[in-house]
């Protein structure tokens, strides 16, 4: 429970980012989201690793694979069209705690 709240907690780093490009579909590779989440699970072993909702209904995704290392965040509409984000390299599940209440750290 806590890896996947983590792993929103980064997603959701991405949510204003993520529903201004929703809005302006240019120069992005979008696709109907059952067609980039299968190209995501067979091309790079990837599969959801956590999920957020934003701005005018956007469901903001992470997806990541243990084996291959690699990630992909993406923006989905309403109308089921998924775009990606931002992808990369070097994917770790982590498991930090919250800092103590009172500490600014």
């Amino acid at each position: 429970m806590m890896n996947s709240m983590i792993k929103l907690t980064m997603s959701l780093g991405f949510v204003a980012m993520a529903t201004q490009q929703a809005s302006a579909q240019q120069n992005r590779k979008c696709a109907p989201r059952e067609a980039v989440v299968e190209r995501l699970a067979t091309t790079y072993g990837e599969s959801r690793q956590s999920v957020g909702l934003g701005e005018r209904g956007v469901m903001i995704e992470t997806f990541a694979s243990a084996n291959t290392g690699t990630w992909t965040i993406t923006v989905t509409t309403p109308n089921g069209q998924t775009c990606l984000v931002a992808s990369g390299q070097s994917w770790e599940e982590l498991a930090e705690a919250l800092p103590p209440q009172g500490n600014d750290a």
